[in-house]
């Protein structure tokens, strides 16, 4: 019986023609998406640390909320972002200073028509020593 089995395991040794075109076209397929998707979130990435470096900032703590977004729209510019929309950034004065919070989609193009977009959200609370009404 072990006679028999072996020519043929012999014969259907490795893959095809066919497969490793299928297999090519996969691995190109994601490297595409990758090129075009990876980017996004490494931009995402310095605006979550730019997020988190205004909570921490103290000469933040009495700033007015024009002053805040000047000081938002110049970092994003240290970071090389520039496609964000004035209407991504929202400043909300709380008790305990300004909530800013930046929500955007990102979107663009992969193959054809085929497009992706990806949602982002962060949120940093700026918090003011004394409570002014600088708005």
């Amino acid at each position: 019986m072990n006679k028999q089995l072996h020519p043929v395991l012999h014969s259907q040794r490795g893959l095809t023609m066919i497969s490793w075109l299928i297999i090519i076209a996969f691995l190109l397929f994601q490297g595409i998406m990758a090129m075009n998707i990876v980017p996004v979130y490494l931009t995402d990435s310095s605006i979550s640390s730019m997020m988190e470096g205004l909570q921490s900032d103290p000469s933040l703590a009495n700033v007015s909320s024009k002053k805040l977004r000047e000081v938002i729209k110049k970092r994003l510019k240290i970071n090389n972002v520039y496609d964000m929309k004035k209407e991504d950034i929202k400043i909300k004065k709380t008790k305990s200073g300004y909530l800013v919070t930046i929500d955007y989609e990102p979107r663009g193009k992969l193959i054809g028509n085929l497009d992706f977009i990806v949602s982002f959200k962060h949120e940093a609370l700026v918090s003011s020593r004394a409570t002014s009404d600088d708005e």
